[in-house]
């Protein structure tokens, strides 16, 4: 008979919900300038008079880099939990692929017809669509597939933070068939990383990334029981404390060598944050419910954006996106709604699509995949 395919309990590790949420803001900050776009391209737009700029000129001037922290989490939460149950067939490539679809489908799904109807209002209004300008059939086609940014150049289609989605399901193929099929060794992570930087496209940036993480994981687990944690996890933290400050002392602009850098530093911070935390319970589930709201924030705030274009647009007004109280207002949308389709719509879809698509008594043992 073959194996159950089943899950291991699952573990929150609170640093990385942390982490997962600040690179979510990241990218959501990064993307408020999309406020100063008329159709493809931004008008008159000054990011230092942006709200809070002295305070957030971070997320403003390098939020785009969040989608790379966002593979290396991807990347060390897979390793953590799926790395061992694949390699000894614990579990099944089926059940692998439903939970991954049920996690990640049925909102890009629902997000992408809400984008179909949304541009083409917009579209009438202003002869071009808003922001992202390939919105026809074959890259609809794409989208469905969730393969739109699988070859070289962005697709900038529909709701386009969905490419870095998209390149990151290649990711999850490739980790899957290497564990099953090839080694779950280490250096197998180090060739991975390698050879994706001689790629060059998105796809190999995400998988450099995405095995990064894996490392900092295998890391993480290696030392559990090592005599010297304590010490190795004290060097990790200097490590990741001095090296932005360095930076910043040394006025080193992060543009420039942002990819070997941030694939250095990104997997010594994910090792920081994910050694056991002991919290107030409270702080606990604050995190646990900001860690579960980022996927429907990566893919709600752009939607919410082009209805405030439209809204807008309507009215024969500017959007006021210089003004602090808009700001507030529109965070504090996109996070409560991020909230409330976690809860009232992506965590029904996943047990819905599990409970369906595979044997009932290994859908009950488990209600929500790590990502």
């Amino acid at each position: 008979m073959p194996k159950t395919s089943t899950l291991p309990q699952a573990h929150k590790l609170l640093g990385l919900e942390g982490l997962r949420f600040l690179a979510t803001v990241a990218v959501l900050l990064w993307h408020y300038q999309h406020f100063a776009f008329v159709a493809g391209s931004s008008v008159n737009l000054t990011r230092s008079e942006l709200p809070f700029y002295r305070a957030l000129f971070p997320f403003y001037e390098a939020g785009e880099y969040g989608v790379w922290f966002f593979w290396c989490i991807s990347g060390f939460i897979f390793f953590w939990k799926y790395r061992a149950i694949v390699a000894d067939r614990t579990i099944d490539g089926w059940t692998f692929f439903v939970y991954r679809l049920s996690r990640l489908y049925p909102l890009h799904f629902a997000t992408l017809l809400l984008i179909s109807v949304l541009q083409p209002v917009y579209f009438a209004q202003h002869g071009l669509f808003f922001v992202y300008q390939n919105n026809d059939v074959p890259h609809f086609v794409a989208q469905l597939f969730m393969a739109s940014d699988w070859l070289p150049p962005r697709s900038e289609s529909f709701n386009g933070p969905i490419w870095s989605v998209s390149v990151e399901v290649l990711d999850y193929a490739i980790f899957f068939l290497a564990l099953r099929f090839v080694t779950a060794s280490p250096l197998f992570n180090l060739a991975v990383i390698l050879a994706s930087i001689t790629i060059g496209t998105q796809v190999g940036t995400s998988l450099a990334f995405f095995y990064a993480g894996g490392l900092a994981a295998m890391a993480r687990q290696a030392v559990a029981d090592a005599r010297h944690r304590r010490i190795l996890e004290a060097v990790a933290a200097c490590a990741a404390i001095a090296v932005p400050v360095a930076l910043w002392l040394a006025g080193i602009e992060l543009a420039p060598a942002a990819g070997p850098l941030l694939l250095t530093y990104a997997p010594i911070l994910l090792f920081c944050c994910s050694g056991h935390l002991t919290l107030p319970r409270r702080i606990e589930t604050l995190l646990e419910v900001a860690g579960n709201m980022t996927y429907s924030c990566y893919l709600l705030h752009f939607p919410i954006q082009l209805a405030i274009a439209l809204a807008c647009a309507a009215m024969q007004r500017p959007i006021p996106y210089g003004d602090h109280l808009f700001w507030a207002a529109f965070v504090l949308s996109a996070l409560v709604a991020s909230h409330l389709t976690y809860r009232w719509f992506e965590a029904p879809a996943q047990r819905l699509i599990r409970s369906t698509l595979l044997r009932k008594q290994e859908a009950g043992r488990t209600s929500q995949a790590p990502l």
